[in-house]
């Protein structure tokens, strides 16, 4: 025999329930004849919970006893055939009459009793399963309508009462026996005392009831039927990659359950658990999904582990002072008190010195729990022994479970990685010794952030996605965003990284979405945002997304976005820039930067401020951290001069060079930026700085290349009219060096702390006289590569390399 509940969505539509009706055909033709636990309409126990408040003060409730009258009378009309609706019409019209009487009771009294309320909610499962069974009549004649409030005996503690399993299985087990070969429809939810009279099994009570028939009668199988696929990973609501769970252990289903997952409720699952019954959650809106199901023992999974659960609201009481410290039974005496006063606690954490409790509870029953502990501890407070409780809102709880995390070494050190990455604080923390679950208490504004990654840190399977920010829309950022859209499949293939594009913004708009702007049509999306361009509210607004793993790319030359980017580390978001300022300003700035960016575990990736796209800045990060020592550097690092100098031959003129070298995207903005050595000064200054020396841009000597008036032309087009006039003068230096056989070449040095850069003229005999195109080259002296320099050379200019510089290190903050 199968136990198949229908939960209120299941059975909240016309459409829903003609699914219901399939699902039983089917079964039925396999010769099945399922015992059927129904629960109200999706909202009619609220409904009836409202119109019960609104009674006991006095207020009118005649508008929402027509509307639940209207709601049932509708699908009757609906789905039951003319010639049977009208006994279905005169059950229900008694059933509301009644409900009726209850009420104006309640208004009469003004006075609203726990015994009368369970009543009024009755009606909720008496009325949807009286409707759907008179509707099952119609395809399976040997339909019954069963009250299960005469077959479940409770004690009276109305609105959560406790089964009396013994008798309550014998009254099953005699009236299944008694209406043999019978497809039962029994109300969920609802149960009688002793005296006859009307109690409820609380939350989850239809789930409940289906338990408590499967136990009774040794079922094959109990399936919950709802409105989701099964248990997943995590709240699909904020996690879109949670998946589906094939199968779960009892324990895990009961541990995901308690902290959150809102599909089973604990108590549902003991009858069956004793019985070792499985139950199976299935989608009434996908009745293909073959489900969950939740069994004693399962297959071996290589899942670490199972789910993510989350409590959304909690708050959490500190009970603390010298007088705990020692004092044997003051935790009995307080949870002890906090039982008596029905305040359920969800978690308990105690400090090893003994001198603090801390526990979460409701919301609502925080006041409640600090006011009697006030008064049960009252001599203690008086003498100092205890401090006054203090109560701490706004929190929320997250848990993995897994029956995998026992032993398993590394679990808690990786959620504890993602939250702390992520910038997520963690409250509190409890480990059962059981070792199958790990809960934390962070803050409820960070909820959502923290269950996507820790999601994405322990599902590997999955992408893990990064949320990117970028400034900067020229050719480098446009470049970028070319290039993200046509390796993404490869990205995620390769390397298991996700990049959605969360903002951008440039000198005119800005744009956000949370689930990632489309990089074919960004030009569009941005060009018609109503938002404008505003560098702090960018930055603002990126904080208050709170997306997890964030990454923020400036792809600008300006002074602006670095001003920001201390703030930005502190938010616990990366930095990848290929704007040289930052690290070039002064020394200060430049320790600030990394020491801050370690301290909140966060990223910061700079590649490309030296040679575009070359493995610069890492390979010395890789020989310093290795242990080596520079000792001296040696390089060409403006592409931008290297293009001009190779390219400044035979007839060629200086001013056309330059010209070209820009409008291939060679310069900065304004060429002298490169020609005078400014760039090219910045790059060996933060070399400098990463090879270990505290230097400052005035340390490092420049040879101008320039002439006077070229340098102090007011504007670019200016600067480009004095190139014209002094054309006599770099012609005299490029007929100087062909006469004598050698190459310009515009090389910086660093050697013993001293940091130089100088136009000198090279023979074939040196390393840097065999330069093309944009190349830049440099050449690594060390303890190690003391005989033959480590060298590193390839195109130092250019969107294309220096955009793929900035995807390998948006590559390198997902690897981390």
């Amino acid at each position: 025999m199968k136990i198949l509940k229908f939960g209120g969505t299941s059975v909240g539509s016309a459409q829903s329930i003609s699914t219901v009706i399939d699902i039983l055909k089917k079964e039925h033709r396999s010769g099945e004849n399922p015992v059927v636990v129904l629960s109200a309409m999706s909202g009619v126990t609220n409904l009836l919970s409202a119109m019960a408040e609104k009674a006991a003060i006095g207020e009118d409730f005649t508008a929402q006893l027509a509307e639940l009258e209207t709601r049932h009378f509708e699908m009757v009309r609906t789905l039951l055939a003319v010639q049977h609706q009208n006994p279905a019409f005169t059950r229900l019209k008694i059933n509301f009459n009644h409900l009726e009487e209850l009420l104006q009771g309640v208004s009469t009294l003004r006075e609203l009793t726990p015994k009368t309320r369970d009543l009024i909610l009755s009606y909720g499962e008496r009325c949807s399963t009286l409707m759907i069974s008179k509707m099952a009549a119609q395809y399976f004649s040997e339909s019954s309508f069963v009250d299960a409030a005469e077959l479940i005996k409770t004690d009276s503690e109305f609105g959560n009462a406790k089964v009396n399993m013994e008798l309550t299985e014998l009254l099953i087990r005699g009236f299944v026996k008694e209406n043999p070969g019978k497809m039962l429809f029994v109300t969920g939810f609802i149960a009688s005392n002793d005296a006859g009279q009307i109690t409820t099994l609380g939350r989850g009570g239809s789930d409940y009831t289906a338990a408590i028939f499967g136990s009774a009668l040794n079922a094959a199988e109990i399936q919950i039927w709802t409105d989701v696929n099964g248990m997943m990973t995590a709240d699909p609501r904020m996690v879109k990659k949670a998946f589906s769970l094939p199968e779960l252990t009892y324990t895990e289903a009961m541990e995901l359950s308690y902290f959150g997952a809102k599909v089973i409720y604990p108590p549902t699952m003991i009858p069956a658990f004793m019985k070792k019954i499985p139950i199976v959650i299935k989608n009434t809106f996908d009745v293909d999904f073959e489900g969950t199901v939740i069994q004693h023992d399962c297959q071996p999974s290589n899942l670490p582990i199972k789910g993510i659960s989350s409590i959304n609201d909690i708050s959490i009481i500190n009970v603390e002072g010298s007088g705990m410290v020692g004092k044997s039974g003051f935790s009995g005496r307080l949870f002890s008190l906090l039982a008596r006063e029905q305040i359920n606690i969800i978690l308990i954490t105690q400090s090893s010195s003994e001198h603090s409790i801390t526990f979460a509870v409701s919301p609502n029953d925080a006041e409640k729990a600090k006011r009697v502990i006030g008064q049960e501890f009252e001599l203690e407070l008086g003498a100092n022994k205890l401090d006054e409780p203090e109560i701490e809102k706004g929190l929320a709880i997250l848990a993995i479970v897994g029956e995998n995390m026992k032993q398993t070494p590394g679990i808690s050190g990786k959620l504890f990685h993602a939250l702390g990455r992520n910038g997520v604080n963690v409250r509190a923390i409890a480990q059962g010794s059981s070792e199958y679950n790990i809960s934390v208490i962070i803050s409820k504004a960070d909820l959502a952030k923290a269950l996507n990654a820790v999601h994405d840190a322990f599902f590997v399977q999955l992408n893990k996605t990064l949320h990117a920010f970028c400034l900067g829309t020229g050719n480098i950022g446009t470049t970028l965003f070319d290039q993200l859209n046509q390796h993404s499949g490869h990205l995620q293939q390769n390397n298991g990284i996700q990049v959605k594009i969360a903002g951008i913004s440039n000198t005119r708009k800005m744009l956000f979405n949370a689930d990632g702007l489309s990089l074919d049509k960004w030009q569009d999306e941005l060009q018609a945002s109503t938002q404008k361009a505003d560098l702090s509210g960018f930055i603002k607004q990126m904080k208050e997304m709170n997306l997890p793993n964030c990454v923020f790319i400036d792809n600008t030359a300006s002074p602006q976005p670095v001003e920001f980017y201390e703030d930005i580390f502190k938010s616990n978001i990366s930095v990848v820039t290929c704007n040289k300022i930052g690290n070039s300003a002064s020394y200060d700035q430049y320790k600030t930067f990394r020491d801050t960016a370690r301290q909140h575990g966060v990223d910061f990736f700079y590649e490309t401020n030296v040679g575009a796209g070359l493995p610069i800045i890492r390979t010395l990060k890789d020989l310093m951290s290795s242990g080596d020592r520079v000792k001296r550097i040696e390089a060409i690092l403006s592409g931008t001069i290297s293009f001009i100098f190779n390219h400044f031959k035979g007839n060629a003129n200086f001013h056309d060079v330059v010209k070209l070298a820009q409008d291939k995207g060679y310069t900065e903005p304004d060429p002298r930026d490169d020609l005078k050595g400014t760039d090219f000064m910045r790059k060996m200054l933060i070399l400098a700085r990463d090879a270990g020396y505290e230097m400052e841009a005035s340390d490092v000597h420049i040879e101008s290349m320039l002439p006077k008036s070229c340098l102090e032309a007011e504007t670019v087009e200016d600067f480009y009219k004095a190139l014209r006039e002094e054309d006599a003068y770099f012609t005299i230096m490029k007929q100087q060096a062909e006469a004598e056989g050698k190459a310009l070449r515009y090389i910086g040095k660093l050697e013993d702390g001293k940091a130089s850069i100088t136009l000198q003229l090279v023979d074939e005999n040196h390393p840097f006289y065999m330069m093309s195109g944009s190349d830049n080259i440099i050449s690594f002296t060390t303890d190690r590569y003391k005989d033959r320099p480590l060298v590193v050379k390839g195109p130092g200019a250019g969107a294309e390399v220096t955009a793929a510089g900035v995807f390998a290190d948006l590559i390198n903050v997902g690897a981390n």
